[in-house]
């Protein structure tokens, strides 16, 4: 029984879909603003990565994660562009797809963007209003009311008063509560506007996911996902407007992948200590990000650093090596020790991290026994993580030019690696020694198996 730790329960709960063998998520995606940063490839990976695994224990997925096009950073960015928003959002949108495809992550069913959602929204707020869960100021903004939904603070765990008390709360003199959040802003002069019965505006940000949510999926569906920092007060947001516009659950499991940390400290752009998916993969290959990612349970901080990211490196190299030159086209054993205790881990709450163990473990045993059938569930285990599925020698042999001084290629290493077996086989064992060091100091290591000297980059 596959079970999935519910923020919304603050437990593990059994998953039990609405349906049964389908499977319906959304998770809130990207402000399309700039290049994506290491904390929205882990939401980009993590939810990959529990797709792959509903899909691979027979459930048929839907999954929807939106792109927000419209807010206030995409305007203010496109006015000190002096460009289109459209142009600034198209362009972002198709390197945010660039990075996500080097990352092995898979298009989802759906991936609406806000702006071509307007009237739904618009829609959702005209019933809120109705309701008495929202109400036009004389600024022209709507905003949700807050103290008329008696379910708000359920997903966060904060009650209004503390919130009130604790929190740090915009001072708008428009609203009947500061807690109060908005749902429809009013244009200023020459901002993007689209008519509605409130006046020229646009909506806020957290009303686009409820609608798109419907629309997509229905007004109660399975999964919502998305980092821990969206918990509150968007989610919660979410369900306030949702759940107040329907009248009935929302959401049966709410899913949160844990922060990106650099030296310990929460990455963000305000601190300065954030790295794009682009920087990051000028220096280490994607599918050594996406496992550095992975190693980590997705609710558990990450901690970022290139010594972590070179460890990684060196724990994939192995697994590689592992499968290097052993045939992985035989039958599976689906009811080993190592395939059940794969599905066991992923079963419980998609614990990754432990998954990741038990590919060590069936890569230790190719090594010992060189078998096919291991190395084959090595293999196929790797893909339901999105792993393992380049040809080893040609993930061995990749290069990467970090300091930009040119490398030692393929045809040169070739070359050596000839010159060596040439010189051992006529004793000189002193220049094969010397060439072996001459490819080290290049960044190439060579190993000497039963089938001959093979070699990788460091």
């Amino acid at each position: 029984m596959l079970k999935i730790y519910n923020t919304l329960n603050r437990a593990k709960q059994d998953f039990v879909p609405l349906m049964p063998g389908s499977v319906k998520i959304y998770v809130c995606g990207m402000t399309v603003y700039d290049y994506c940063h290491l904390g929205h490839a882990r939401v980009l990976v993590v939810f990959d990565t529990v797709v792959r695994w509903f899909k691979s224990i027979g459930y048929d997925v839907t999954y929807v994660r939106n792109i927000t096009d419209i807010d206030d950073k995409i305007i203010k960015r496109a006015i000190e562009n002096g460009e289109p928003f459209e142009a600034l959002t198209d362009r972002f949108i198709q390197a945010m797809d660039e990075d996500a495809a080097a990352l092995g992550v898979l298009k989802p069913s759906f991936e609406p963007r806000a702006t071509q959602y307007i009237k739904k929204m618009i829609a959702m707020i005209a019933t809120l209003v109705e309701k008495k869960l929202a109400y036009p100021a004389d600024n022209g903004d709507v905003y949700y009311s807050v103290h008329n939904f008696s379910g708000y603070g359920k997903l966060s765990g904060k009650a209004l008063e503390d919130l009130r008390a604790g929190e740090r709360v915009e001072v708008d003199q428009h609203k009947k509560d500061p807690l109060d959040f908005v749902l429809w802003k009013a244009a200023k002069p020459e901002e993007p506007h689209w008519d509605s019965p409130w006046g020229r505006g646009r909506p806020g940000w957290h009303i686009e996911c409820s609608a798109m949510c419907a629309h997509y999926l229905g007004e109660h569906f399975d999964i919502h996902g998305g980092g821990q920092d969206l918990q509150f007060p968007h989610h919660e947001n979410e369900i306030a407007q949702s759940e107040g516009a329907h009248d009935h659950p929302f959401v049966n499991y709410w899913m949160h992948n844990g922060f990106v940390r650099v030296d310990n400290e929460k990455m963000s752009k305000s601190l300065g200590n954030f790295f794009t998916v682009r920087e990051i993969l000028k220096k280490f290959q994607p599918e050594v990000v996406r496992f550095f990612i992975l190693r980590a349970h997705y609710r558990s901080p990450l901690n970022y650093s290139d010594h972590h990211l070179n460890d990684a490196k060196s724990a994939l190299d192995r697994l590689y090596t592992a499968l290097n030159g052993v045939d992985t086209n035989d039958d599976v054993d689906w009811e080993s020790a190592e395939a059940q205790s794969f599905a066991g881990a992923m079963n419980d709450d998609f614990n990754t991290s432990e998954a990741v163990a038990v590919l060590f473990v069936l890569a230790s045993e190719v090594n010992k026994t060189g078998s096919t059938q291991k190395a084959t569930l090595l293999k196929q285990l790797g893909e339901k993580l999105g792993l393992l599925q380049q040809n080893p020698q040609d993930y061995l042999q990749q290069s990467i030019d970090v300091k930009g001084e040119g490398q030692m290629t393929s045809e040169s290493i070739e070359q050596l690696v000839c010159e060596r077996l040439d010189a051992r086989e006529n004793g000189n064992y002193a220049e094969a020694d010397n060439i072996r060091n001459q490819l080290l100091e290049a960044g190439v290591v060579l190993e000497d198996g039963a089938k001959g000297t093979t070699w990788r980059r460091q």
